[in-house]
């Protein structure tokens, strides 16, 4: 459509002034986003298809500009620049069972052991133990991965633990009975 800005303008300023100010609480922020508006007008004036949709696209250009508007609007508090991450339980019960991987891990049969020492202890990738060892990557993966298993297997004989949501360990009790290999955190 070829549209007349200055037309549109004048037909229509009075009202979209009206209207805006009514869900505003400041004439002067009405008269910035009536601006707005007119800005947004004119610069997408060529997607309007029909002059018959005139007034209902310059309406629902409004009420946009006005939406943006009060969304810009809600309140922000800056946090302390010395405010410092509280520690949390979770944490403590992070650190207390890496203590129990270790004897876990060890108790492992050979290939498996050695793949979660050089990936999970050790830091390497599964492609890097995969080319120190020789394997393929999906032989690395394997042993990795069973290797996981295990030891996800002896926690879970070891300790009765408590997840949240996410699957992350939030809590965990010792079961004395039928540990396999302890740590003496858990025994």
């Amino acid at each position: 459509m070829d549209g007349d800005s200055e037309r549109i303008w004048h037909d229509y300023h009075a009202r979209l002034l009206g209207f805006i100010a009514a869900r505003v609480s400041d004439t002067t922020e009405a008269e910035d986003l009536l601006q707005e508006v007119f800005l947004r007008i004119h610069r997408h004036i060529d997607s309007l298809e029909s002059a018959e949709h005139l007034q209902g696209w310059i309406y629902r250009i409004t009420r946009n500009v006005i939406i943006d508007h009060h969304r810009k609007q809600r309140p922000t508090v800056d946090l302390p620049d010395d405010l410092e991450a509280p520690e949390t339980e979770v944490d403590d019960v992070h650190h207390e069972l890496e203590g129990c991987l270790a004897p876990m891990i060890a108790a492992l049969p050979d290939p498996y052991r050695h793949a979660l020492q050089m990936t999970e202890l050790e830091g390497l990738t599964q492609r890097e133990f995969a080319d120190r060892e020789g394997l393929s990557i999906s032989g690395a993966k394997s042993r990795v991965q069973r290797g996981r298993a295990m030891v996800k297997a002896m926690m879970l004989d070891c300790c009765h633990l408590e997840f949240d949501h996410q699957g992350r360990i939030l809590d965990y009790t010792s079961n004395h009975d039928g540990c396999g290999p302890r740590c003496d955190r858990c025994s």
